[in-house]
């Protein structure tokens, strides 16, 4: 068979195997077969020194010619192929838009977020301004204002992150109070809600950071009374109009005097039970009033001015308030605790 005749040949081959093929994997291997560097084109090319002058632009032509057939004939098929498959495809998934979509889970509050919304509200509806400082604190705002001498072991460094001799992550969201007392001359009435972070060991009941709520007022003539009465309103808002509520005396370096401050437990209303360890009581806060060295500390007159203040724990009212008796559960952010909520 001459040159021309093969070449021919391998064109209408190439054009019925093609016309056959129905994968681009096919279409893939009939180009190697036909137009690769081992194809039987370029094979047929190589014997192209065997011909004669005058014969060699006019096989050079067709060979051309035959090549650029079987190229475009692949493209085709690869172009045939690849709307075949989108039809395919568009048919297979189509989509009815007349169906009802699918219910995507919406988001809700944190259990946290839901419980200190709450107190914001009752204490705001008693008055209080809402006010936030920073987490990274002075160790004077930390310790040294709250009437907390070098000496004392609330500012040792097992209980204390300490990033500096002088900064630390605040233990408490009292230095608010001294920031606002320095800026703000009585009245006062505030809250100051945050993280604060302590060096304990994650456990139940325990974690290095979790939420405080501080509350303060300085005002003329206030006295251990206002405390209770705010605090017995607070109380009785949070838990219900029943709860009884009971002051302990109690020790801390800010306040003199202070006080502990515990709710009947609303599960055995004081008979004792599990919730309350068989006490009949539960510790909600601490309080008391204002140090005199706290308030000249932050330039305000203890001969003028008094003031209580009070702290409490976002984390262990919402344990009581949902009977969550691991404080890791609102961490951890598990959507089968969350979603109960």
């Amino acid at each position: 068979m001459n040159m021309k005749a093969t070449l021919e040949e391998i064109r209408d081959r190439a054009k019925e195997e093609l016309s056959k093929a129905n994968a681009i994997e096919t279409i893939e291997e009939l180009r190697v077969k036909y137009a690769g560097k081992k194809g039987e084109l370029t094979a047929i090319l190589k014997q192209m020194g065997k011909l004669s002058p005058e014969e060699r632009p006019v096989i050079g032509q067709l060979a051309n010619d035959v090549r650029g057939y079987i190229e475009n004939a692949i493209d085709s098929k690869k172009k045939e192929l690849a709307e075949e498959k989108l039809k395919k495809q568009l048919e297979e998934e189509k989509i009815d838009v007349t169906l009802p979509s699918d219910v995507s889970p919406i988001g809700h509050k944190h259990p946290l977020s839901i419980v200190l919304d709450e107190i914001k509200e009752i204490f705001v509806g008693m008055g209080f301004e809402i006010v936030e400082g920073p987490e990274v604190e002075y160790d004077y705002y930390n310790f040294e204002a709250l009437n907390i001498p070098k000496d004392h072991p609330a500012r040792d460094t097992q209980d204390t992150f300490y990033i500096t001799d002088n900064i630390v992550l605040r233990t408490q969201t009292s230095p608010v109070q001294v920031r606002v007392m320095e800026k703000k001359k009585p009245p006062i009435r505030i809250i100051s809600p945050g993280r604060v972070f302590r060096s304990d060991a994650v456990d139940a009941t325990h974690s290095p950071l979790f939420h405080q709520i501080e509350g303060l007022v300085v005002d003329k003539d206030i006295t251990f009374a206002d405390l209770k009465g705010t605090l017995e309103t607070f109380i009785k808002r949070l838990y219900g109009e029943d709860s009884v509520v009971r002051f302990r005396p109690h020790h801390f370096p800010f306040t003199e005097p202070s006080a502990e401050v515990d709710v009947q437990c609303f599960s055995c209303k004081g008979k004792g039970c599990r919730v309350c360890k068989n006490e009949g009581w539960i510790e909600i806060l601490g309080c008391g009033m204002v140090h005199p060295k706290v308030l000249e500390n932050c330039g305000i007159d203890p001969e003028e001015y008094s003031g209580f203040a009070l702290g409490l724990g976002l984390e262990r009212v919402a344990m009581r308030r949902y009977g969550v008796d691991d404080m890791r559960l609102f961490f951890e952010n598990d959507t089968r605790f969350l979603s109960q909520f």
